[in-house]
Formats: C-alpha cells, structure tokens, sequence
C-alpha cells in the first residue's frame, strides 16, 4: 500500500490524467496480464481448493473504502469475559495459486499492487483479486483464519490459525462505521472495533510504537474560465478515528505471526531498523517549515501523537515522516537460526506482513508458514523453496513502488504549481547535497510542496523566500531559486 496516497480527479482525457498514463507506459507498467495468466486464474476461480473447517456461521465484515473490490481481510469481534476475541479472516490467495504455474511466476514479477493517483495495476488478475478471491459480502470465500483472544487489556493471551471457509455479511465502509460507532446505533460487533482499537492503540504508545495517520492528498483537476484552462487544487482528507482502529486489527495480526514464526525457527518478518540522526534532523528541518512546534525534549513519537490532520501543515508534515519508513525490508530465517534484526521500528515489536496477500506477494508465503506452525509441521517445500529469494523480490517490487510513489508525487505537485512559476515563496531548506552547496530541497509553506531548489547561499534548517522558476508536469519536475 502506498505511503502517500494521492487521488486526482478529473476526465480521463484531462491534461494529469493522461500525464499519468504516460508515466505507466514510461516506467514499462504492465497494462495488461498475459493470455495464460488469465487463462489459468479463471480456472483456479471455479475450482479453488477448499478447506475443511466451515467458519461461514460467524458474521464477518469487511471495513474498506466505499469503491474497494479487492477485499483482503474481514473481521469479527465479540467479548469474551473481561476481554476479547478477535476473529480475522485473511483472503487464501494459496487456494487459488498453484505453485509454479504461469499466474505464480506473474505475481513474482509484479510482486505488489502499484498505486497511481487516478487508480492501480493489481498483483492479481481481477477475476481473483476482485472476486473468487475477495472476501466480497454474501459469497463463501477460502480463508486463512485468525483468532486472537485478548485480556481486558488489550494483550494477546492465545492465538489460533487455520484454513476455514467464511462468509461475509456485510461491506461497511470508514465513513459508515464512524457515524454508526459516534451515534451509538452500530451492532456490538462493529461496536466493539473502537474498544479494541483504542486498548491496542494505548499499548502501541506504552511499547513505543507509531502510527501514521497519513491523510490522503486529493487534487482537483478542472476547466478555468472558458478558453479550456486547467486549474489545480490540492486538499487534504484526514483519515477517520475508524481507520485507526481497523489498522490495529491488521497489526495484531502481523505481530501474531511475527511471533509464531519466531517461535517456530522459520519466517518472513518485515523489520526496520531505528532512523539514522540525519534522517530525523531532516524531519525536524520539515517542522521547522510548515512552523510545526517540536521541542528538543520530544520524541518523534510523541510529536505525532499531538498532530491533527486535518490541519494542512501537520498533514503535509505527516506526509513527510513516510520517508522514516524507507529503510524497511523482509528477513528470511530458517532452521531455528534467528536474524539480529528482528523488530520494526514503527511497530517497536517483531512483525510480519501478513493480511495483504491479494495485493503483496510476501503475505501469502507468510500465511503458510503459521499454518504450519500452528500445525506443529514444517512449512510447504513450495515455500522454503521460494524463501531465500523472497526478499530480494519484495526489495524490487518496493523500489518500483517507491519510483511510481515518487515520480507520482513530483508530477502532481508540478501540475498543482504550473501556473505560479514566477511566483515567490516561504520556504525552508530541509536538505543540501553535500557535493554541491548550491543544490537543495526546500519545504514550501504554502503549498505545502518539497522540490529541489538552487542558490548561492542555502540555509539548511533556515527560512528563505524562493521563486518558483520551473513547473513542467510534463518532465514531472519543479524547481525553484533562492531570493
């Protein structure tokens, strides 16, 4: 999933939109799966094979936005004495993907669903991804099915997973359960994902870990006047206190299978070592800014803590701290023989993906490997085969998601500033090039945007004006001067 999320709107045939096109077709984005990649997924939609425990008895539901088909997770939540149980349903891609075949060896090459602004190009053909393998409401669906009980005080006392067939009642949406969840009409199921998520939550701050409430940037694309002039505007959506929550069910998970694999001597874990100094003065730079008040005293941590997002300075600073998560990667153990970096950073606790796998590859594999463990038996050889390649696949999938994330951005903000070249701006320089002085990033107040900027003099850490001399959504580049 991207880190930024950015969302234009417009006519297909409008200037970004197909700025954006062109910029799939630049960086080689397959647009379409190869004849025997769909061949074999429709096959494998008719016939998946199906587990032999029936868990369709158990209301699930699913949390998404509105327009989402691709349904990874659905979820049930009950009381159980003072505490909780957690039943999560994870779609089995594995049902449907047969090892070694040609929709195999696709997945392995696209390895994530890539995001761009005005849609994506899946890990799955949509036949799967979309449907048979969606945990879509009213459909009997394969699943890999977690459950975690929890004491009252949010803490994972037990922990269950198996193959089961389930069946979802209802696709509910963020907007939907917030109103349901702050009027008090939402059944005790839905209900209770607010209690969950808010213990969960409170025990992620007590271990030292963060979330990033990252809003979604939206930028409006449309007609100016009438001589056919496009207009740019750029708006923030703070993500809804439902979110949060739901994305603590998601956690709970990972770090469950991070610690079944763990104790089983065999895994995928997704690790993040600390920040480096230089990274977080760049952040503390970026504050500086988009005048965002960070004493020295304050842990990162507990700045993120006292943000808004609905504030479009502390948005913008949100969107900035993504890149604190660049240095994340997969690690591979095998044979009771455990890596020395088993914790996320953000997470401050080992941790797995493991609830994506219609859209990341390394999911699926992961899956397998707590079946396993829970079973008492050792993974499948389809899986120990692939896992010593896995994290090299997954670092190039995410380079390629990093680029489209990156070139997406500068090309949105291009188009965003393309009639304000000559302008003047407040700014600040977050960043020099220590082989060239006269090369930096500047943070822009408002619009808060970050381009590259060139000077005699650059401040680092300092406020400067700066004119905007370049904005070219076609080269997806902008650049500004020092006053």
């Amino acid at each position: 999933m991207p880190r930024r999320k950015i969302h234009v709107t417009g006519a297909p045939e409008a200037p970004l939109r197909a700025a954006l096109a062109a910029l799939r077709a630049g960086l080689g984005i397959p647009d379409a799966f190869p004849p025997e990649v769909l061949q074999e997924a429709e096959r494998a939609a008719r016939a998946p094979a199906p587990p032999s425990y029936d868990a369709t008895g158990i209301p699930f539901f699913t949390v998404d936005p509105p327009a989402s088909t691709d349904l990874d997770q659905a979820a049930h939540l009950s009381r159980r004495g003072t505490g909780y149980r957690v039943r999560y349903a994870i779609a089995d891609v594995a049902a449907f993907v047969a090892p070694g075949g040609p929709l195999d060896a696709e997945t392995h090459r696209r390895v994530t669903t890539l995001y761009f602004p005005d849609g994506k190009v899946p890990l799955h053909p949509a036949v799967l991804g979309e449907d048979a393998a969606s945990l879509l409401p009213g459909r009997t669906r394969p699943a890999v099915l977690w459950t975690a009980d929890l004491d009252a005080e949010g803490r994972t006392v037990a922990v269950d997973v198996r193959r089961a067939l389930v069946r979802s009642r209802a696709k509910l949406d963020y907007a939907g359960v917030q109103r349901a969840v702050d009027a008090g009409t939402a059944e005790e199921p839905v209900a209770l994902l607010k209690e969950i998520g808010q213990v969960r939550q409170r025990l992620e701050a007590e271990r030292g870990g963060i979330s990033l409430d990252v809003p979604e940037q939206e930028i409006t694309e449309d007609t100016a006047g009438g001589d056919g002039a496009r207009t740019y505007e750029l708006s923030y959506r703070a993500p809804l206190p439902a979110e949060g929550w739901n994305a603590q069910l998601s956690l709970l998970t990972g770090m469950a299978a991070a610690d079944l694999m763990l104790a089983h001597g065999t895994g995928i874990l997704r690790t993040l070592p600390a920040a480096p100094d230089g990274a977080v003065a760049r952040l503390r730079r970026t504050a500086t800014a988009l005048h965002i008040d960070w004493p020295h005293h304050m842990s990162y941590a507990a700045l993120l803590r006292t943000l808004d997002p609905r504030n479009p300075h502390h948005a913008a600073f949100l969107q900035e701290c993504t890149t604190l998560l660049r240095g994340a990667g997969y690690t591979v153990f095998r044979d009771g023989r455990l890596p020395p970096l088993t914790t996320h950073a953000a997470v401050a606790a080992p941790y797995a993906h493991c609830t994506a796998p219609l859209r990341r590859l390394a999911d699926r594999y992961a899956a397998e490997i707590c079946l396993a463990a829970v079973a008492g038996q050792d993974p499948p050889e389809w899986v120990l085969a692939a896992l010593e390649a896995l994290p090299g696949r997954m670092a190039e999938g995410s380079r390629r998601a990093g680029t489209v994330e990156r070139e997406c951005v500068d090309l949105v903000e291009a188009a965003l500033l393309k009639d304000r070249v000559g302008e003047e701006f407040d700014g600040c320089v977050v960043d020099v090039d220590e082989r060239r002085p006269t090369v930096g990033t500047v943070q822009v107040t408002s619009p808060a945007v970050i381009g590259r900027v060139e000077g005699e003099r650059l401040p680092l850490g300092e406020r400067l004006r700066v004119r905007l001399t370049r904005a070219d959504p076609a080269s997806a580049k902008i650049l500004f001067t020092a006053v």
